[in-house]
């Protein structure tokens, strides 16, 4: 963490207080301190440090004092009240003397490495060399957290002919030698790392291990550097293919209002059908609204005298609830691939065939992908306001139980009511978007949907319109569901008229879109490029997918702007030593982190379709890397993938940890990650002090860290389609 802290370059940032003048001879820098005062009246320092609390770190330098004195070395908040790390007195002589401390960080804030040098009865010159502040292991790694590896690799495995690279955990200052080896233990290949240093993130010393030009292909590889070893890893198997099927098919044992049997699941995921109203459930075949004094609070004067029968769809998360602002962007980024299909492989990619999924509609004359996103769209339509209702065309926000349910909780035994949410601005116009989205693709399969899905858009549209101002309430977290509240709602209004646009080539869409903010707007960023709050990225990726509707100049504009987005997520992935393509906050990794840099992974693959620039295929590919174990817990985070995968994510019924009855969750299921914002009990008690990288535990109750959700899964298959196609 210290700049050339043996003092060769002039490069090291070290500066002087009032009296003390500095000089850099023959690699060392010498302080001349004038003679007086306390301790804390001649100081020398850098600042400029980032610490972890709770993670060890190792100071050395070498003090040589003449004639000899005391120096007090502290590292501290680089400010008021200079909170202290480390303090330790030097006895330092003419000759030198070494100093070695190792310390543990006590909070966040920019910190310091002081010297106090006053106090002495005599001029002096204080000289300094080979000053190191290094991380000692990766924090966040005590029992109940999955234990930090040394040697990180792709645990699911690289491409024969994409990048390979791996992350050591070293604090070596220089190259350390590094073998790739055979599945029978034969060197393949053999190298030496580059070192980095401190990388925050992940509060470690760093080195990173390129063996790219390795082009044997097989199973059982390993990577051995400084004495370790990684997990294994294939080179050149058919990967995302296989993951591409367990994505999707995740999502079939998604689905509320149908049993999941033998006909398409394994025996350990089977289950009675959900949300029907057979005893102890209430169902979700005739809803009301909510009601009473919690109705009142949260959305005063409303009511409605209907009743819906809002069954189907998919359950969002590891809860039972089902909310339309996920759900549509979820639905929306499944047809994504299936348009990409269908452009990019001229029909013949697995991803639109009718044989994917493990599902009861194989065989219909009806690509498996549109099947899955069916069963959401019409549920989804089922949440529009009826004809002749105040509010007629709006969408109803979610539907979920009145009062929060415990763990493990099968959805057949629910035994909670269930109510409808008002509808919200936010849930409308993403409606409209998907619903718009569909119309289009079931076109050349079922013209009725896709007529009722087209009308229900228009309608949607026009409503939302004429109620810009129904916000979802951010109060209501503690009654049975999620808030997904959403302030802003011009970014949805954005999707909704580019996706209309796309799907009626109505030039009032296309200059609704244009209207917007966003129209020229950035709407990519390093921290996540696009969520269920924030579409206006993935609007953004549409209309750059079907530019050849656009005007020329338009196209040119949209065009130019995806590719400036990934170019910009290129150069932050090349400045990473995990390959990872997301750059956290201040508060540290975001909730569903993994989904942010999943996210940001699709705009790279968007530049590559829009420019065939081998680039951006290589960094989606080194992207999955972080995903997949090369991270700082040696974890992949994508289940049944790899040596050692998340298992445990937070469910109600993949809930094996809790009741060995229940199964884990299926292939395929993508774990949350780590969030700075330690939310839950479990993230408090095990990940306090936590480097941002570390702040994850595979535990079912973490539901900060390791929650499970449609909106994370559908990325997920989303890249596991353009990873198994492109080439």
């Amino acid at each position: 963490m210290i700049a050339d802290g043996g003092f060769e370059t002039g490069g090291d940032g070290f500066w002087t207080g009032d009296g003390v003048t500095a000089e850099r001879r023959g690699g060392r820098l010498c302080l001349m301190v004038p003679a007086g005062g306390q301790p804390w009246d001649r100081l020398a320092g850098v600042n400029g440090l980032l610490l972890s609390p709770g993670q060890s770190y190792r100071l050395a330098l070498t003090l040589a004092s003449e004639p000899a004195g005391a120096v007090r070395v502290r590292v501290q908040r680089d400010g008021e009240p200079y909170t202290t790390h480390m303090e330790v007195p030097v006895d330092a002589l003419p000759g030198g003397v070494l100093v070695e401390e190792t310390f543990r960080a006590v909070e966040r804030q920019p910190a310091q490495l002081l010297l106090q040098l006053g106090g002495q009865g005599a001029d002096r010159t204080v000289c300094l060399d080979d000053v190191s502040l290094t991380a000692s292991k990766p924090a966040g790694t005590a029992d109940g957290v999955t234990s930090a590896k040394a040697v990180l690799v792709n645990q699911a495995g690289y491409f024969a002919d994409g990048p390979k690279r791996a992350t050591i955990v070293s604090d070596a200052a220089g190259p350390i030698p590094f073998r790739v080896l055979s599945a029978d233990g034969a060197v393949v290949s053999e190298g030496k790392t580059t070192p980095v240093g401190l990388d925050r993130n992940a509060g470690a010393a760093v080195h990173v291990a390129d063996f790219s030009g390795v082009s044997d292909k097989g199973d059982g590889f390993r990577l051995e550097a400084g004495g370790q070893t990684s997990a294994a890893f294939g080179i050149g198997a058919p990967l995302y293919g296989r993951l591409r099927i367990d994505a999707l098919s995740w999502f079939t044992l998604q689905r509320s209002g149908i049993a999941i049997d033998a006909s398409f699941a394994d025996p350990a995921y089977q289950r009675a059908a959900g949300h029907l109203g057979l005893s102890p459930n209430k169902g979700d075949t005739d809803v009301g609204c909510l009601t009473g004094g919690v109705a009142q609070s949260l959305y005063g004067d409303w009511r409605c005298d209907y009743r819906l029968d809002v069954s189907g769809g998919w359950y969002d998360a590891g809860d039972q609830g089902k909310y339309v602002v996920t759900g549509a962007l979820s639905v929306a980024q499944m047809m994504s691939a299936f348009e990409r299909g269908m452009a990019h492989g001229g029909g013949a990619s697995p991803v639109v065939s009718d044989t994917l999924g493990r599902m009861p509609e194989n065989g219909n004359s009806v690509p498996d992908i549109l099947d899955e996103a069916r069963w959401e769209l019409e549920f989804l339509l089922k949440m529009q306001v009826p004809d002749g209702q105040p509010l007629a065309g709006m969408v109803h926000h979610k539907v979920h139980d009145v009062a929060w349910t415990g763990l493990p909780m099968l959805p057949a035994d629910d035994p909670q009511e269930r109510a409808l949410h008002r509808p919200s601005t936010a849930a409308t116009y993403d409606f409209a978007a998907a619903a718009a989205m569909g119309a289009r693709v079931f076109a050349d399969y079922d013209a009725d949907f896709a007529g009722e899905l087209r009308d229900a858009a228009l309608t949607a549209y026009a409503a939302a319109e004429a109620h810009p101002d129904l916000r979802a309430p951010s109060s209501d977290g503690l009654q049975g569901g999620g808030d997904y509240s959403d302030e802003t709602v011009t970014d949805e209004a954005y999707w909704a008229a580019a996706e209309l646009f796309i799907t009626t080539g109505e030039d009032r869409f296309l200059e609704a879109a244009k209207a917007s903010p966003f129209w020229a707007g950035s709407v990519f960023s390093p921290g996540g490029s696009y969520d269920w709050a924030n579409v206006a990225g993935f609007a953004r990726l549409q209309l750059a997918a079907h530019g050849d509707q656009l005007p020329a100049g338009d196209r040119r504009a949209v065009t130019a702007s995806v590719v400036a987005g990934a170019r910009d997520l290129l150069a932050l992935q090349e400045a990473d030593a995990f390959g990872q393509v997301y750059q956290p906050g201040g508060a540290g990794y975001s909730w569903g982190s993994n989904h942010a840099m999943l996210q940001n992974m699709t705009v790279l693959a968007a530049a590559f379709d829009l420019t065939e620039d081998p680039r951006y295929l290589a960094a989606v590919r080194q992207g999955m890397d972080y995903i997949f174990g090369r991270n700082v817990l040696g974890l992949s985070y994508v289940t049944g993938y790899g040596e050692t995968f998340a298992r445990n994510q937070h469910s109600r019924w993949y809930a094996h940890q809790l009741d060995q009855g229940l199964p884990s969750p299926p292939a395929g299921t993508l774990a949350g990650g780590p969030n700075g914002t330690l939310l839950d009990d479990v993230a408090k008690e095990k990940l306090e002090g936590c480097a941002p990288q570390a702040c994850y535990i595979d535990d079912i109750m973490s539901w900060g860290t390791n929650e499970m959700a449609i909106n994370w899964n559908a990325p997920l298959f989303w890249l596991a389609s353009f990873l198994a196609d492109a080439r």
